[in-house]
């Protein structure tokens, strides 16, 4: 019997996605993909709303675009990838609402939503795993999407182990909360460290810093990412978790909003005061699929 690996191999997927352009973009994120040989990664990562775009103006916009869980393009492509590759496979998309939720939310709440921004997970089987709702929404997601109701955490087998999910803004302070780097709040790192969490994996759309436009990188921005989870790698006198945590972002322009590109896998581990970029970070405007295999 072969010995399970104790290390994930993980590939991150970044392009520049066309709003409302679905089949243009899957068959670009086929493109990057086809490289990957089966068998040869545990986890494929696709960012927030991939395939239909981000930026819509309201809910009539993203309409037509938004998808139902297990069934849409987004859940198709990724269950037909996690069978190819024989591994997991995660992506965001805009989730549809059932009548029956968009009737409560607005009964509870008194807001008209259509939508949530979602993520789906596959495994290698090309069965469904989960899925996630974000739960901090920023301001374009709060014109037609409904909040989730907290963070996600997959149990998977070695080398993935303890999964959890995020969402771009799910990174900040929950509103109306502001944060200060020695006080926080750092919601989803606690949480992660409540959970054990093996994994983190952050699909984004997060937007460019506009610092240093010359530079290829957004160091900026992955400087922020890194200290909005901050007690992940803190001094620490009673505990030396360690968690792996994969960004993948989205790059390009969208309706005047041009993203930040520069997604990265960091090693982080309570004690050591510091962090670490385990592969190197995808530039601002690349497309590209990134590799992190820590047995090579």
């Amino acid at each position: 019997m072969p010995i399970p690996r104790v290390s994930p191999r993980i590939a991150v997927v970044q392009f520049q996605p066309k709003i409302g352009q679905v089949q243009a973009n899957m068959a670009k994120a086929r493109e990057l993909c086809r490289g990957i040989p089966p068998r040869s990664v545990d986890l494929v990562c696709l960012p927030e709303m991939v395939f239909s775009g981000y930026v819509f103006e309201n809910a009539a916009a993203i309409s037509p675009y938004l998808e139902h869980s297990k069934t849409g393009p987004t859940s198709r492509f990724c269950s037909e990838l996690a069978q190819r590759l024989k591994c997991y496979v995660v992506a965001g998309y805009p989730e549809r609402l059932e009548p029956s939720e968009v009737d409560q939310y607005l009964s509870e709440t008194g807001a008209h939503v259509v939508g949530a921004n979602s993520a789906t997970f596959y495994g290698p089987e090309g069965e469904w795993v989960g899925g996630y709702r974000k739960t901090n929404l920023f301001s374009t997601d709060k014109t037609w999407a409904m909040p989730g109701t907290g963070f996600a955490t997959f149990s998977l087998p070695p080398p993935l182990r303890t999964v959890s999910l995020g969402i771009c803004m799910d990174l900040n302070a929950q509103p109306p909360s502001s944060w200060t780097i020695k006080d926080g709040p750092y919601e989803l790192a606690d949480y992660c460290l409540a959970q054990k969490t093996n994994i983190l994996v952050m699909l984004n759309a997060w937007l460019d810093s506009d610092e240093q436009p010359e530079n290829e990188h957004d160091m900026d921005t992955l400087n922020f990412w890194a200290e909005r989870l901050r007690p992940l790698w803190i001094e620490s006198s009673t505990s030396s978790q360690e968690t792996i945590v994969v960004v993948c972002n989205r790059g390009g322009d969208e309706n005047g909003k041009t993203f930040a590109g520069s997604s990265a896998i960091f090693r982080m581990r309570q004690g050591e005061g510091k962090y670490g970029v385990l592969r190197a970070a995808l530039g601002r405007e690349d497309e590209d699929v990134m590799v992190w295999d820590s047995s090579t």
